[in-house]
């Protein structure tokens, strides 16, 4: 399956990234054979392997939950620049769609 320019312009609208020609035609190349890639390992006969989720025999030692007391709130916003109902406040990072590539 090959991807096209059209493509890779849209994840990076979606991911608000902006490409020149030759950046977007470079990476247009390198998704195209990571494609590839995988394509080729899908052909790949795994009938009667078992399903494997972790290669090593460690064991995960945790340590035992114990609740502590929170920090201070008014000594945490202390700190803060900009606050409004005991929030932080910080600029919007969510628009319309339209920046990006």
């Amino acid at each position: 399956m090959a991807i096209s320019e059209e493509q890779v312009k849209h994840v990076a609208k979606l991911a608000k990234l902006s490409f020149s020609q030759d950046e977007l035609h470079g990476f247009t190349e390198q998704l195209g054979k990571i494609i590839d890639m995988v394509e080729l390992l899908e052909e790949v006969d795994t009938e009667g392997v078992p399903f494997t989720s972790n290669v090593a025999q460690a064991i995960n030692v945790m340590r035992e939950d114990v609740a502590a007391d929170g920090w201070n709130r008014d000594e945490l916003m202390r700190n803060v620049p900009e606050s409004e109902d005991g929030y932080i406040k910080v600029p919007a990072i969510i628009d319309n769609g339209e920046a990006g590539a």
